[in-house]
């Protein structure tokens, strides 16, 4: 029980110190685009689960609580590469990384995995754009 609420009081701690660090700058909207995109990737994939903390959630519910967590951290992430980086990656809780395992039994670090897709989001960008 006590590891149970000093796990919930560093959650919550992480949670009041991302939603208090207030900036004057907006996201660029071409940034949140990009982070849209990518939780939208990850809640279509059907054959796969997300991995958080050693347990295994399905794609709708991990897109959830990346839009939640998003949310709660939303003044520190100024770029789609910032929220791979402090909230696609691991647990604020626990420090573990998150990972993607696929039907076939393949699994990657999701911090691999949400790179790789910005990379592509970019690249396409980039031949429309020109």
């Amino acid at each position: 029980m006590r590891r149970i609420t000093l796990t919930l009081g560093i959650g919550c701690l992480i949670l009041a110190v991302c939603s208090g660090l207030a900036s004057a700058s907006e996201m660029p909207a071409a940034e949140q685009k990009k982070i849209d995109t990518l939780i939208t990737g990850v809640e279509r994939m059907t054959d796969a689960v997300f991995i958080r903390n050693g347990k295994q959630y399905n794609t709708d519910l991990a897109a959830e609580f990346l839009r939640r967590k998003w949310k709660s951290c939303r003044s520190e992430i100024r770029s789609a590469a910032d929220f791979i980086e402090k909230v696609a990656s691991f647990s604020s809780t626990t420090g573990k990384p998150y990972s993607i395992r696929w039907r076939n039994g393949q699994e990657r670090l999701s911090a691999e995995f949400f790179r790789a897709q910005l990379s592509l989001l970019e690249t396409r960008a980039v031949k429309h754009s020109g």
